[in-house]
C-alpha cells in the first residue's frame, strides 16, 4: 500500500508542475533572443566610455587628468600636452595627449564622468568587451574618441550593431543637468553640443513634470 501511496504522490506532483509549466506557456515570452534581438537599455545605463568632440570636430579633452585623480580603482591613465600653435587639438591650452582606461580594473562608477569639466568623457550603451587578451582590455584614446561625426568606435563592425541601434544610442548619457539637485535646472540643457549629434534634449525631473513657468 505504501508503494502504491509513493508512486500517487510523485504523479501528483510532476503534474503539479506540468501546471506551471503550462501557465507559464501561455504568457508572453520575456527572453531576448541575443544577439539578434538587443533589450532597450536605461538612458543613465553604464557602459562603455568614450571621449566625445565637439560640434565642430575638436576634441572636448583638455588633459587636466580630474578623470584620473578622482577614478577610485586608479583605472585612468592621462598624459596632457600643450596644443599646437598652428594645428590646435582642443579649444584649450592643452589637449590629453595619452589616455587611457583598463577596464578590466573599472568598476564602471561614473565618477570620472561626474568629475569632467569639459563633459569629454561619457558612458555609453555599449557592452560588448569580451576578449581574450589582457592588453586588449586597455583601451587607449584611439579606440576611446570618437570619430568626427561623433560616432564611437568598438570592437565590433559597425555593421554588427546598425541594425540595433546601439551605436546610435551610444551618445554619452552622463552631463551636469542639475547642480547639487536643484530642480530649477530640470529642463535646462547643461552641457554643450557634441558631434553628431549636437545640443541633446534637457532631462526631465523624476517626477517627469516641467518646470514652474514652463509650458507642459
Amino acid at each position: 500500500m505504501s508503494e502504491q501511496q509513493d508512486l500517487f504522490t510523485a504523479v501528483a506532483n510532476m503534474w503539479k508542475g506540468f501546471r506551471v509549466t503550462f501557465r507559464q506557456m501561455r504568457k508572453p515570452r520575456v527572453t531576448t533572443q541575443y544577439p539578434k534581438e538587443f533589450r532597450e537599455k536605461p538612458q543613465r545605463f553604464h557602459g562603455r566610455h568614450v571621449l566625445n568632440r565637439y560640434d565642430d570636430g575638436m576634441e572636448k579633452c583638455i588633459g587636466c587628468e580630474l578623470c584620473a585623480g578622482v577614478c577610485p580603482a586608479k583605472c585612468i591613465y592621462v598624459r596632457g600636452a600643450d596644443n599646437p600653435i598652428d594645428d590646435p587639438v582642443s579649444p584649450g591650452e592643452r589637449y590629453g595627449y595619452v589616455y587611457e582606461i583598463n577596464m578590466l580594473r573599472c568598476i564602471f562608477c561614473a565618477l570620472c564622468v561626474e568629475a569632467c569639466p569639459t563633459e569629454a568623457i561619457t558612458m555609453t550603451h555599449l557592452f560588448e568587451m569580451s576578449t581574450t587578451n589582457r592588453q586588449d582590455a586597455i583601451y587607449t584614446k584611439d579606440e576611446l574618441l570618437v570619430q568626427p561625426d561623433g560616432t564611437p568606435n568598438h570592437m565590433f563592425d559597425e555593421d554588427h550593431l546598425a541594425d540595433f541601434g546601439e551605436l546610435a544610442a551610444a551618445d554619452g548619457w552622463m552631463r551636469a543637468t542639475s547642480p547639487q539637485g536643484r530642480a530649477d535646472f530640470s529642463g535646462v540643457p547643461g552641457w554643450t553640443p557634441s558631434a553628431g549629434v549636437g545640443l541633446r534634449p534637457a532631462e526631465q525631473g523624476q517626477s517627469g513634470t516641467e518646470p514652474e513657468g514652463e509650458d507642459a
